[in-house]
């Protein structure tokens, strides 16, 4: 199990990723293309 940097929620190994597992830092599109602004820059 890996968490988030951007969400900081945790996300488990997918199907998809069986090949790319140890390069997948992020738990979805929306937070891979939000990269930028992690959890302490948006005041969550």
């Amino acid at each position: 199990m890996k968490t988030c940097p951007v969400c900081g929620r945790p996300f488990q190994w997918r199907k998809k990723w069986k090949d790319v597992w140890d390069q997948v830092r992020y738990c979805s599109e929306r937070c891979r293309r939000q990269k930028k602004s992690p959890i302490t820059d948006r005041g969550v």
